[in-house]
């Protein structure tokens, strides 16, 4: 963003706070909030277009945007699991939570959303299958990944068997997409976060952009309909209550986790984002 990702939408909008998680505690609440109260421990994300983002001290939240902060964990730990968790919350919840018992390939495992969608799949009862670089592997497995393929010393599509229920492409390229979408069963799903909605605004603007966009992915719905019998999705990050309070449980009783690294002062953060830092 601070590169011009999403000029399309957040251009008109400048200056603009950026930071999706937070961890706190609650300073004031307006008058029609009745889940929370002052001094309350809380933790939650903003939607990916909020104007008013995290990286302050005070930030503003809506009240389903928040919940109780798990006793177990600290803030730091608490700041890193919401906006990840609920993006791969809402990808389980298109193919109905995966189902007990049912298979799910996550590609692209290392990063924050695809971690999170193993921990949620294996919470949920899936057998899980994830790609990763090699020093991400015995984290995967620790976390009830059944395989984990290291994708720079292997050939994904020799060393996975089998057909799955569930893909969740996190990487979104054209060759991923092509290898989720052969990974597939018939009636199975589809799922990347790298849809071209904000690529081709951000290129032809919200009025030829966003359509394009729109077209592009009925396109490949129908399409792979037809062709491979599957459902294909571009998801996205959106508050979700009930996916809160559910991921606040898995992390309450240690099923979700999300390691933090590195922290830095809210000062160094222009420095750490050109850095490539989250």
């Amino acid at each position: 963003m601070r590169a011009g990702y999403g000029r399309s939408v957040f251009e008109p909008l400048l200056p603009l706070v950026l930071g999706r998680d937070v961890s706190g505690e609650v300073a004031a609440v307006g008058t029609s909030v009745h889940s929370l109260s002052v001094g309350q421990e809380v933790f939650g994300a903003l939607h990916p277009t909020a104007v008013r983002g995290t990286y302050t001290d005070y930030a503003v939240l809506s009240e389903e945007e928040l919940a109780a902060k798990p006793a177990s964990i600290t803030h730091v730990e608490a700041s890193a699991i919401p906006f990840a968790a609920l993006t791969a919350w809402q990808d389980l919840l298109l193919c109905l939570w995966c189902g007990y018992r049912q298979r799910l390939l996550v590609i692209g495992g290392g990063g924050a959303v695809g971690f999170a969608a193993i921990q949620l799949g294996v919470a949920a009862g899936c057998y899980v299958t994830t790609t990763c670089g090699s020093n991400s592997v015995a984290r995967m497995l620790e976390s009830g990944a059944e395989q984990a393929v290291d994708y720079t010393a292997e050939d994904i599509e020799v060393a996975i068997k089998g057909k799955f229920d569930a893909v969740f492409d996190t990487i979104g390229l054209p060759e991923t997409e092509r290898t989720g979408i052969n990974f597939l069963k018939r009636g199975g799903h589809y799922m990347t976060l790298q849809g071209e909605a904000a690529a081709l605004t951000d290129r032809y603007g919200l009025v030829v952009g966003l359509p394009l966009a729109t077209s592009i992915l009925w396109k490949k719905q129908i399409q792979y309909r037809y062709s491979h019998g599957i459902e294909y999705w571009w998801t996205y990050m959106r508050a979700d209550s009930d996916g809160l309070a559910e991921i606040r449980r898995l992390s309450e009783i240690g099923k979700l986790k999300m390691p933090v690294e590195k922290t830095f002062r809210g000062e160094d953060i222009p420095d750490r984002a050109s850095e490539g830092c989250s």
